[in-house]
């Protein structure tokens, strides 16, 4: 079963707005055991709509359309699927009555082009917008299924969820896809296949990994494609459990699992508290960390160390330090750590201090050099980082590899 995302609107192909309904559409298809296959983005044009219609009918099974609904003069998707199907629009009553009661509620007068809105074509099937005043649209020609939605995210994924979901279990069977994500850091792609090369190897046919990288990070997606969702959940786990007997000590989590969130649960469940002192992440570490509800029981704050100054007299790092070895040294960055623990008065602090660069870099410590140290009851270890030449993925990485050390700390002192 073979599905295709179409998404309408110049601002797409300009970059003023990005494009996150098909990734999200992508993720919703594929829990359904429906492939998606192609994906096109098209202007607000009649024929270039129209050409990329034939196109995706003939290659595919299921074509979803975002976008071009609203009640302006660019917004065309309606009157061009008129002419595709060789239709026309009529006026539906239960729509407008809905937009009519949209506007009185807001106390807002009815234009003509909010009226347009209940003009759909006369051969589509109503797919209800209980969020806004444009409804989707559900075709069947030829054994082909054509949907179009507004473009409008929260809009779409009602649709999607509340309305065509249900048609299209009603309209074909789908086989069984399951997926296992498996969340690595500190190790890159190139090192983790390498490890982990002969559990590859040994998949059966039906069961495919996929190496998805980010910054700092790589997850490792089994798909498993079959008949019977039990069946299929039987076979990966002999495989999950190879992966972390193989390479345990990378892996944070599964799924939607995040690494702060990782480690604050297990800071919560020993009761233990956590505070950030940061030079070169400038607060993206305790970013991270207060991203996840719940973070107030174990997370006290952070102490932005920028300057040498605050460094000095907020953490209490002795100016000798600085004068002997430098900001982004060993020693520097322990003494941060065990500052900040003190001042804020944690079980375990993270500190950080490096060049992120573009400009700053010596020789001896280049764009990209970083010392992080973590500071807990017993011991203040310290590590450094080689992360490039690029500001942003230097922070972001900083701030990765310092949880994770702390994470993996935690779980030692656990065994």
């Amino acid at each position: 079963m073979k599905a295709e995302i179409i998404t309408i609107g110049d601002e797409l192909l300009l970059g003023q707005v990005i494009d996150t309904n098909s990734s999200w559409l992508g993720q919703q298809l594929n829990q359904l055991g429906i492939q998606v296959h192609y994906k096109s983005a098209l202007p607000d044009d009649k024929e270039a709509i129209l050409d990329g219609l034939r196109h995706a009918k003939e290659r595919s099974n299921i074509i979803i359309i975002t976008g071009g609904l609203g009640p302006t003069k660019d917004d065309i998707t309606k009157n061009t699927l008129c002419d595709f199907f060789e239709t026309r629009l009529v006026q539906n009553e239960k729509v407008l009555e809905w937009v009519t009661s949209i506007f009185k509620m807001r106390n807002l007068p009815m234009l003509e082009s909010n009226n347009q809105q209940a003009m759909l074509p006369e051969n589509s099937r109503v797919l209800w917008n209980r969020n806004g005043t444009a409804p989707g649209m559900w075709f069947l020609e030829d054994g082909k299924v054509f949907i179009s939605m507004p473009g409008v995210p929260f809009e779409m994924k009602t649709i999607f969820e509340e309305e065509v979901v249900p048609l299209l279990k009603e309209t074909f069977s789908f086989p069984s896809i399951v997926h296992r994500t498996i969340l690595t850091s500190s190790i890159g792609e190139s090192f983790l296949a390498n490890k982990i090369s002969h559990i590859e190897d040994a998949l059966p046919s039906h069961i495919k990994l996929a190496y998805l990288p980010s910054v700092g990070m790589v997850r490792l997606r089994f798909s498993a494609y079959g008949e019977n969702t039990e069946q299929l959940n039987l076979e990966l786990q002999p495989i999950i459990d190879a992966l972390y007997e193989t390479i345990g000590t990378y892996i944070y989590g599964e799924g939607e699992d995040n690494l702060a969130q990782v480690v604050g649960m297990l800071l919560k469940g020993k009761g233990k508290t956590i505070g950030t002192a940061e030079s070169c992440t400038g607060g993206y570490m305790a970013h991270m960390i207060t991203l996840n509800s719940g973070s107030s029981s174990y997370f006290k704050g952070s102490i932005i160390s920028y300057s040498n100054e605050v460094k000095i007299n907020q953490l209490g790092v002795d100016p000798k330090i600085i004068e002997t070895y430098g900001a982004v040294s060993e020693d520097c960055v322990k003494a941060m750590a065990e500052g900040a623990r003190m001042v804020l008065k944690t079980d375990y602090s993270i500190a950080a201090s490096g060049i992120a660069g573009p400009d700053g870099g010596t020789q001896e410590k280049p764009v990209g050099t970083v010392w992080i140290a973590i500071s807990t009851p017993n011991q203040t270890v310290a590590k450094r980082l080689n992360l490039g030449d690029n500001r942003e993925r230097t922070i972001q990485r900083t701030a990765i590899q310092a949880l994770d050390t702390l994470r993996k700390i935690l779980l030692e002192e656990t065994e």
